[in-house]
């Protein structure tokens, strides 16, 4: 960014709200400013030798202007070499001094700030741990990682630079200003007239630059949109099979042309300033030596040309200070700003937690009943309505219903990541609201239509389920989920890196991976939400044939759309429109001509077809084989 663009300030011009910042200003009270300072509170003695060194230092750092008066009166106008020589040593000295305490300066005040985002990212990770499913669905996720990253990053800035700024420029003038007053109060008070005056072209030349600036940034990223669009393989595609090179060629052009006269316009407006600056600066050492001269030459004698130098010396010493802490209520009210944005992720109270006094039960059996279970995302909107079943230790339902009538909703809410509005989820009996958090959802697994992978080695994965699984269980794991033979033929075998979300996998892998993660976690309740969904015919078989010996031999949930699967369950429910619509066996549904028979000759029949032992299905299914006499499939 050119000097005097967004954020400038010091010399080069002012600082400025843009309109939405103007619009959201915060609202800064005492208990603001109260629970901003509590995170200093740890490292007040750190903070205590900033401030010192802050002081030190700028007193250090306005004294070689003093020594220049030193140097003038006892060295050049009086010819000693030797006062000269010491003068310049000592100013040389001071201003080394000087450096290197603002070097100590910065490393403790970088420290702090730095102590304080590990602090403050570390409480921000910990409460986007205890989050609500539903945060996270009705959040965008860019936000949260922007809470986590840049702007808890912002708070760098405000202590290493706003705090430290408004110290140091308040310290450096009112050490100047003394200066200044106790060497000559009237040619004090002659220097700093002009300062005000200062201001003013830096004011307006900030405005000016700050629109400008934004103006350019919106035609820049008018120009960036233009070459994402058109230069991309689907883009340019797109022109070339449209014809449209020339169109795009002159809208790119129009756009480039306004972002040219715009930057330029925009230097300009900062070389004008820099006319209009030079000169107001020159103006206060100008007065300053005028009357200087006027009254050594007929008032007072005593006054010497080295105090009029060292006046005009500290004169420039102020004018930076002054600048800065005129920009500094934009500085503060955007680290303000800062703080109430990740005040408010804070302040986001935790949905899902522990009940006082939870319970975890010594023994577990496994039975779910839902009773009269009520839910919804968001107000009026019910999702599930009178959800009323019984899922009994060692048996399995099959959900089934059409897209959006809540059957994934249903299954969420047993590991609570949602809670009920009404009615209740019991486990074994007891609410599962009242039992401990990490004892319900060590007992549930859950496989899912979207599978996730850690980036990492399959390993790192499977030991995410059971951190001190042994070999043995773990190839025990992958075999149940028909995926070991696949894991022997890789170079590195177990050891072999997913990429980032498992990319490296087919999605038929990475389903069996999870599997066999799920396998090693063993819960008491299985549930399987889509396992298959979105597979190939061969991937889906395979998930199958791992599938079917658990819905034999665990506590299962099933969620599907392959006929075999609702099949294997031991109870099928159709929800429709967040209702039970119909309860029983396929048998049972199939006859009653409603919900789930519509299902099947519009969904499942579709997959039967791609089955094995497709005869004897149809013949069960149309009543000719008898009910309790297995399939072979």
């Amino acid at each position: 960014m050119p000097p005097g663009g967004r954020g400038m300030g010091g010399p080069m011009g002012g600082k400025f709200l843009t309109e939405e910042e103007k619009a959201n200003q915060p609202k800064i009270t005492p208990e603001l400013l109260k629970r901003v300072f509590s995170y200093l509170k740890p490292y007040t003695k750190q903070l205590v030798l900033v401030i010192l060194c802050i002081i030190v230092s700028s007193f250090f750092t306005i004294l070689p202007s003093i020594i220049t008066g030193k140097i003038v009166d006892e060295g050049l106008l009086k010819k000693d070499l030797n006062a000269l020589l010491l003068y310049i040593g000592l100013s040389l000295l001071v201003t080394l001094i000087a450096s290197l305490i603002g070097v100590a300066e910065h490393y403790i005040n970088t420290w702090i700030a730095q102590h304080i985002t590990y602090d403050m990212r570390n409480q921000m990770y910990s409460h986007l741990q205890q989050m609500s499913q539903r945060f996270f669905t009705t959040n965008n996720q860019g936000d949260i990682i922007t809470r986590m990253t840049s702007d808890i990053d912002g708070v760098k800035t405000i202590i290493t630079s706003t705090f430290s700024s408004i110290l140091s420029n308040s310290i450096t003038l009112i050490i100047a200003l003394v200066a200044m007053f106790q060497k000559n109060w009237i040619l004090a008070l002659v220097g700093i007239v002009i300062v005000p005056l200062f201001t003013i072209p830096t004011r307006k030349a900030g405005k000016k630059r700050w629109s400008l600036t934004n103006e350019s940034q919106q035609v820049n990223d008018e120009v960036n949109g233009i070459l994402n669009e058109t230069l991309s393989v689907s883009g340019q595609l797109l022109v070339k099979l449209f014809g449209k090179e020339k169109y795009e060629y002159d809208r790119y052009e129009k756009a480039n042309k306004r972002m040219i006269g715009l930057n330029i316009k925009e230097s300009m407006a900062g070389r004008w300033f820099i006319v209009v600056l030079t000169t107001f600066t020159s103006v206060g050492p100008m007065l300053i030596y005028l009357a200087g001269g006027i009254i050594m030459m007929k008032y007072d004698p005593n006054l010497s040309i080295g105090d009029i130098t060292v006046l005009v010396a500290l004169l420039g010493r102020i004018y930076m200070p002054v600048n800065s802490l005129l920009n500094i209520q934009v500085d503060w009210i955007r680290s303000m700003a800062l703080f109430t944005r990740i005040f408010n992720y804070f302040d986001i109270p935790v949905e899902i937690k522990n009940a006082d006094n939870a319970i975890t039960p010594e023994t577990v059996v496994g039975d779910v009943v839902f009773e009269h279970v009520e839910f919804s995302y968001e107000k009026p909107k019910t999702i599930l309505k009178d959800i009323t079943f019984t899922l009994n230790a060692g048996k399995s339902i099959a959900i089934v219903g059409p897209s959006g009538s809540g059957k994934s909703t249903i299954v969420n809410l047993i590991p609570r990541l949602y809670d009920v509005d009404s009615g209740s989820v019991t486990f074994d009996g007891v609410d599962v609201r009242n039992l401990d958090l990490k004892f319900l959802r060590n007992q549930v697994g859950v496989v899912s239509q979207e599978t996730y992978l850690f980036n990492g080695t399959i390993r790192d994965n499977l030991l995410y389920a059971k951190p001190d699984a042994t070999e043995e269980e773990m190839v025990e794991a992958l075999k149940k989920a028909n995926i070991y033979d696949f894991i022997c033929r890789q170079e590195k075998g177990i050891d072999t890196e997913v990429g980032n979300r498992g990319l490296k996998l087919s999605g038929g892998e990475k389903q069996r991976i999870s599997i066999a993660r799920i396998i090693l976690k063993d819960p008491t309740i299985f549930i399987f939400d889509e396992a298959t969904s979105a597979l190939d015919s061969i991937s889906e078989k395979k998930i199958q044939d791992a599938i079917d010996p658990i819905i034999k031999s665990k506590t299962s949930i099933l969620i599907a759309h392959r006929l075999s699967t609702i099949l294997a369950a031991d109870e099928i429910l159709v929800v429709k429109d967040g209702m039970i619509a119909e309860r029983g066996s396929h048998k049972e549904l199939l006859a009653r001509e409603g919900v789930y028979r519509e299902l099947y000759e519009t969904q499942f029949s579709k997959a039967l077809l791609e089955e094995d032992g497709v005869t004897e299905l149809e013949q069960y299914i149309w009543g000719s084989q008898p009910a309790d006499e297995p399939i072979d499939e």
